[in-house]
């Protein structure tokens, strides 16, 4: 098979599409959408410095990558940040493998963990837990998306990229509606142009086999090796689930992605809850006390 865009050997075709591609014109296409994607949702503005959350994993290091070509033709600047959970025998092959892709990027790369933040790591959290039913990915979620603020505020940075793509956006849609949690569907429109510290998902309109194929043609590596608690929680089955539906009924995914955008708009107009500010950290949120600092402390009672 050739390539539909050039005479080249086809790598890789898209079932959604039935576009077959070379792998030269296929990671050309998988640059050119995140561009499309970040310029859409004015993720990124005119000399701003992006803090790329980068945690060894495929997605992640995929946009480092992509990201670090952008530069080259885009006023912005970028930095990359890990967060250090504290998991044995799992992080520290990752950290290695970030510090020396950022060392071949010549990306400025800087860790940040969880024990130097919180006085606490996963392992000790998860020791802490008063039941079983509170998940590690609930406490480690939590965690790590005040883990990231802080970095990003540490460097200095206006935007937090996140390597989140669309499979992961589809799963967290259904654990919010499974859980009854409707007010985080809100969070999910891509449009977050409002908020103070912008988060963005330049990935978040590309299947995540398709962030795989493109680490895999490009050589960049990535850690193989899964979280221990990566099936303590709903998502795996979820995925599972998303993949099954996908195999059988191609670009159903695309089409629940475009209606969670439209539902996620819908809800966030009717969210406008008065933002406060945390009287224990000083971070905003809609009560006296936001949600980490809630658990730190319900942790941390439980040690004494």
């Amino acid at each position: 098979m050739k390539c539909d865009r050039c005479e080249n050997q086809a790598a890789y075709t898209r079932k959604y599409s039935g576009e077959k591609l070379c792998s030269r014109c296929f990671s050309s296409s998988i640059v050119r959408k995140t561009a499309k994607t970040i310029s859409k949702y004015n993720m990124i503005q005119n000399n701003e410095l992006v803090a790329v959350a980068v945690s060894g994993g495929k997605d992640s290091l995929a946009l480092l990558d992509i990201i670090n070509q952008m530069t080259k033709t885009h006023n912005f600047r970028i930095k990359a940040i890990t967060i250090d959970e504290g998991i044995p025998g799992y992080r520290n092959e990752a950290l290695e493998i970030v510090q020396k892709y950022c060392a071949k990027l010549n990306v400025e790369h800087k860790v940040f963990s969880y024990k130097e933040l919180f006085d606490l790591t996963l392992e000790e959290a998860l020791d802490l837990r008063e039941s079983e039913k509170t998940s590690s990915c609930s406490i480690c979620g939590t965690l790590r998306r005040r883990a990231i603020d802080h970095a990003a505020k540490d460097i200095g940075a206006d935007v937090i990229a996140t390597g989140h793509n669309l499979d992961d956006t589809l799963q967290t849609f259904v654990i919010n509606m499974l859980s009854g949690d409707t007010t985080k569907i809100g969070w999910m429109d891509p449009d977050n142009s409002s908020n103070t510290l912008r988060k963005i998902k330049p990935f978040c309109e590309i299947y995540e086999s398709e962030i795989v194929f493109y680490a895999f043609t490009n050589d960049i590596p990535f850690q193989t090796e899964p979280c221990p608690h990566m099936n303590e929680g709903i998502r795996t089955e979820i995925r599972e689930f998303l993949n099954a539906l996908e195999g059988k009924h191609s670009g159903i995914k695309n089409n629940l992605y475009q209606s969670i955008v439209k539902v996620s708009q819908i809800v966030k107009e009717g969210n406008n809850k008065q933002k406060t500010i945390c009287i224990k950290c000083g971070n905003e949120c809609t009560g006296k006390i936001c949600s980490v600092c809630n658990m730190v402390l319900k942790l941390k009672e439980n040690q004494t």
